[in-house]
């Protein structure tokens, strides 16, 4: 149960909920809330796929090409990190599109599952060697895409109670967790390096 918490949290984070919830609100704003359900079920759904596919490949990735888990985390890392600053910066780029379309790319990649994303999960497959961490893991990546699913769909309704700064805000202040895991990843990886 332990892992499942520390894993859910880490991921969920990872996956900037708030930042996403700013950007899905500022790519919707003409639509009906019916539109916008339907989107943050294609976007939870697209999100599932693309974590599911990164964390069960990534021992194949490294594989492939011959690249150390603790070289990865720094490259993850620093990547991480770059999300974070620009998370913290509010930079969302307004594209005009179809829901489909719009719920895999930008919403899925790169905006929720970015390269940050994408190395903390091919990371988090090299840790993972017990059948029973992967059944858990999978459990907290399903139930956090389904959980961002859910708080995009509720997003207008999140604006009113807490308004469109106190989203930026919540933005702002996940950008500083995933941060420190960005320092983490990088701190972690250089240490085993230096073994």
């Amino acid at each position: 149960m332990q892992l499942f918490v520390q894993l859910f949290f880490k991921i969920f984070f990872i996956l900037t909920p708030f930042f996403v919830m700013s950007v899905f609100l500022v790519m919707s704003k003409d639509w009906d809330n019916r539109e916008r359900k339907k989107l943050a079920f294609k976007v939870g759904m697209a999100v599932m796929v693309l974590n599911l596919s990164m964390f069960y490949l990534g021992k194949y990735i490294f594989m492939l090409f011959g690249i150390t888990i603790d070289a990865f985390r720094v490259g993850a890392g620093i990547l991480l990190f770059l999300s974070a600053i620009s998370i913290v910066k509010g930079e969302i780029s307004e594209t005009k599109t179809s829901s489909t379309d719009m719920a895999i790319v930008p919403l899925a990649i790169p905006v929720t599952v970015g390269p940050g994303t994408i190395g903390m999960l091919l990371v988090l497959s090299g840790e993972m060697n017990s059948i029973n961490d992967k059944i858990i893991a999978t459990a907290a990546m399903i139930f956090t895409s389904l959980l961002l699913g859910f708080l995009l769909s509720v997003s207008v309704q999140i604006e009113k109670i807490i308004g469109e700064k106190g989203i930026s805000i919540l933005s702002k202040i996940t950008g500083l967790f995933v941060a420190s895991v960005a320092s983490q990843l990088v701190i972690s990886g250089i240490k085993n390096l230096l073994k």
